[in-house]
């Protein structure tokens, strides 16, 4: 009899009118319940039949309900909808498609249509982007999907890949190369280099060579060429394949496949400074004094070059070390090999002066077997051979770019600011209650920051180095020259990649236009610079997300034998801690509860950075600790690990 009342639907409206609001941000459960959190300090529950109209990071507007002390909220209204394409799995009941997202905070199955442009033969448990198309807080019954393309088939060793490049919606091939590729006429000549001894100092498997290096002892230093593939000989500005490279932005890097900004046919050959053959370069030549600090100004011009060796990072360090059986070709290269060692060590002596240096991290690789399974993780760390191209590239981007800012007034650059505003009182009060000398001053100026990186350099651990670096900004992509202070310059862009970078082809063609010395220059522009900034950061995103599912998978073993690690505390939480294993650089979660019997006498305090037990500082951040794998969840790409 109370069913389709009106007058009871008044009356429940009206007491709903009376009950207070709240907005926050969806909190998704495994279990079915979720949270609405409101701040850093305020949630309330939601049950699962109110979970099944939202998604894990909605923003909504919920009623909110009280009884017995405890909060209950019930969203109505959708203020921000957290997810509009998604990578699925693809089901069927009834002759009728659903999808299953794979996101593991969002449990639902959504009915879903298949609206693909181009037909593909679908299945069961295939891989799928799709489109959410209605939503129940938007007045619909139910969330409802379109298909907008398969990814991959179910059985795709690659599929994991497949499925990161979409999520983050990158592309899967390289750009199409254009039947007719010469190289452009550009109303600049170019100088012919191909006698001098250039090099090229790269991993043995390395096919996009976009640096080669020649080297001579002066009476006060070292003069050095670097020699830069050109790829913007062969793209025009504006062109089909331009536009393409310019919306990618990157050549994306995920373990053991790579999709290049540009066709691999120019990347990989055209471009690629091979050894033996003729390539168009841009090129600049500097002076260096013997106490490593650039001497004038860089000597810039067009050039035909040639890379007479191919050096492998591994066999140049062995020598230098006195090690392996490797030699120089001849004494010519053997000398150059010595004075850009030198100049190296210069290098590094007057930026540890000068400006900043931070203590090597080894990169870590993945080995893949033929069905994509992974086979090892190897640490490559860094070795002088690798230190003396990482220090010409950087003096050859400083002198060049400083060179492009005072000719063209812009460009593409780094800028990093140091510490945020609002934090530099906190930041001070850390640094002098730790024995160190800041004020607001001196962490704003660049040779402040300078002297505080230095000092933390000379700390016993690096407790107060994790603290402070999250009171910092991050580096951003700039039109305009500004200080770098995490390298501690005053102005920093890069030419030196232009083969994967398309700031750098940006830059290239600005150092053309000044060379050319056109009347009006195209700079950059603010939409360019955030354009690679979100691209940028998407690309880092996707390299993430594939190392987390190839960690899950490989470590399986390690969980099974409860191998021991060496790890280092990363961050603290309310939750538990997070930490680096050294010898894989898989990250894993270590909760607080686990770290005593009596999860009362656990507090992580995540402002300080520390945890304590029983009233005693137990866990820092930077802290060393030993650990073991406990639980390896592989649908959210996680690692649980305890302390040994």
């Amino acid at each position: 009899m109370f069913k389709d009342n009106p007058l009871l639907a008044q009356l429940k409206q009206e007491i709903r009118e009376t009950l207070p609001t709240a907005e926050g941000t969806i909190k998704a459960t495994a279990k079915g319940y979720g949270f609405l959190e409101v701040d850093r300090k305020t949630s309330h529950f939601i049950a699962p039949p109110f979970m099944r109209k939202v998604m894990h990071g909605d923003k909504v507007s919920a009623v909110i309900r009280t009884e017995n002390g405890k909060t209950q909220a019930e969203p109505e209204k959708l203020l921000q909808q957290s997810v509009t394409r998604f990578v699925a799995t693809l089901g069927s009941r009834n002759g009728k498609w659903f999808v299953t997202p794979e996101n593991h905070n969002i449990n639902l199955n959504i009915n879903a249509r298949a609206d693909l442009q181009v037909p593909a033969k679908l299945a069961d448990g295939d891989w799928v982007l799709a489109e959410l198309k209605r939503h129940p807080l938007n007045g619909d019954n139910s969330f409802y999907a379109h298909i907008v393309h398969k990814v991959a088939d179910k059985n795709d060793p690659y599929a994991a890949w497949q499925c990161t490049l979409a999520r983050h919606d990158l592309p899967v091939v390289e750009p199409e190369l254009p039947e007719q590729l010469d190289i452009i006429d550009e109303g600049l000549p170019r100088q012919d280099l191909t006698a001098v001894q250039m090099f090229t100092i790269d991993s043995a498997s390395t096919r996009d060579m976009d640096d080669a290096l020649a080297i001579e002892t002066t009476d006060n230093g070292w003069r050095l060429t670097v020699a830069i593939a050109d790829p913007t000989a062969y793209i025009e500005a504006g062109s089909t394949l331009d536009e393409a490279a310019k919306e990618r932005a990157f050549t994306v890097y995920l373990p053991a496949r790579n999709i290049s900004m540009i066709p691999s046919r120019l990347s990989e050959e055209l471009c690629s400074l091979v050894a033996n053959e003729d390539r168009p370069a841009v090129v600049a030549t500097l002076d260096i004094a013997s106490d490593g600090a650039l001497i004038g100004e860089p000597q810039i011009c067009l050039a035909t070059v040639r890379s007479h060796y191919k050096l492998a990072y591994d066999e140049v360090s062995d020598w230098l070390e006195q090690s392996g059986s490797w030699q120089p070709a001849n004494d010519d290269i053997k000398a150059q090999l010595e004075a850009l060692q030198a100049m190296t060590k210069a290098r590094v002596a007057w930026r540890n002066e000068h400006a900043i240096t931070f203590p090597d991290r080894p990169d870590y690789r993945f080995e893949l077997n033929d069905d994509a399974t992974v086979k090892a993780i190897h640490a490559d760390h860094r070795r002088i051979a690798n230190s003396m191209i990482e220090e010409s590239m950087i003096v050859a981007n400083i002198a060049v770019s400083t060179w492009l800012q005072q000719k063209a007034q812009g460009g593409i650059y780094n800028v990093h600011l140091g510490f945020e505003d609002e934090q530099l009182d906190t930041a001070v009060t850390l640094i002098t209650e730790n024995g160190g000398d800041a004020t607001s001053e001196s962490l704003k100026s660049l040779d402040g920051f300078c002297r505080l990186r230095r000092w933390l350099n000379e700390q016993e651990t690096g407790y107060l180095d994790s603290r402070l670096r999250k009171f910092q900004s991050f580096s951003e992509v700039a039109i305009q020259a500004g200080p770098h202070f995490g390298m501690g310059l005053n102005c920093y862009g890069t030419w030196t990649s232009p083969i994967r970078k398309y700031g750098d082809m940006i830059n290239h063609r600005l150092i053309k236009a000044v060379l050319r010395q056109d009347a009006e220059l195209t700079l950059p522009s603010e939409v360019d610079a955030e354009h690679l900034t979100e691209r940028r950061k998407r690309n880092r995103f996707a390299e993430r997300d594939l190392s987390d599912f190839l960690y899950t998978q490989y470590l399986h073993t390690a969980l099974s034998d409860k191998t021991e690690f060496d790890a280092e505390i990363f961050d603290i939480n309310r939750g538990g801690m997070r930490a680096r294993l050294i010898a894989n650089g898989a990250m894993v979660f270590i909760p607080a509860p686990t770290l005593h019997s009596d999860k009362k006498q656990v507090q992580a305090n995540a402002d300080e950075g520390l945890i304590s037990i029983e009233g005693e500082v137990k866990y820092r951040l930077a802290d060393a600790v030993k650990v073991r794998l406990s639980e390896i969840k592989a649908v959210s790409r996680s690692l649980v690990a305890e302390i040994i």
